[in-house]
């Protein structure tokens, strides 16, 4: 692999982390409700999730899934399903910002690792953006040092973005001004996760 080729797939795999979503929502809310250590714990699960996805497509089952719509749309549907679930209870407080600062109860960081990595794996935007533009990588990466580059970057990528985003919203100053608007961020969460679902499942 080329340094230009490295290049591109360096700056696909930022575009890819830096779009916002249900990931951001998801690290900043464990990053609000617990503390910077479970924005972390979020931020790499999030990144295995990630690297499962490049792993899945260096090692040719992209082109299954492609050539299987019915799979495609199960996983699509798996994944609304989910962010629908967490948009509701976004919109209920029973799973937000709110609801784990009024319990008073420390968010652990496993549990907080565990919705990283399956807002990750159930998200159909993150299988469609591997299998629409991290395809095309494989095939000038051959060899198995090759491959391994284009699993471990969006690893990286990924997880230190999310570390930073992590990092800045649990600085004393601004974690403490949304912490106070906690209810109506969970409320504008709740409504972005349940578009993203109603997306879904209307144009897959």
């Amino acid at each position: 692999m080329t340094l230009t080729i490295w290049f591109s797939l360096l700056l696909v795999s930022m575009l890819g982390a830096m779009s916002p979503g249900p990931s951001l929502a998801t690290v900043a809310k464990h990053t609000l409700s617990g503390c910077r250590i479970n924005g972390i714990a979020a931020a790499w699960a999030h990144s295995i999730g990630i690297g499962i996805y490049a792993f899945v497509t260096v090692i040719g089952l992209a082109v299954v899934l492609q050539q299987s719509p019915m799979l495609f749309k199960t996983i699509s549907y798996l994944g609304a399903a989910y962010l629908a679930y967490l948009g509701y209870g976004a919109l209920r407080s029973t799973g937000g910002i709110a609801a784990k600062l009024e319990s008073g109860k420390q968010v652990s960081i496993i549990e907080s690792a565990k919705e990283g990595l399956l807002i990750s794996l159930l998200n159909p935007k993150i299988a469609l953006f591997f299998l629409a533009l991290f395809s095309q990588f494989v095939a000038v990466g051959n060899d198995p040092l090759d491959k391994a580059i284009i699993v471990i970057t969006p690893i990286i990528v990924d997880g230190l973005w999310y570390t930073i985003i992590s990092c800045l919203l649990s600085t004393p100053k601004i974690v403490d001004k949304l912490r106070a608007q906690a209810k109506w961020i969970d409320r504008l969460s709740g409504v972005v996760l349940i578009l993203l679902a109603l997306r879904v499942i209307f144009y897959t």
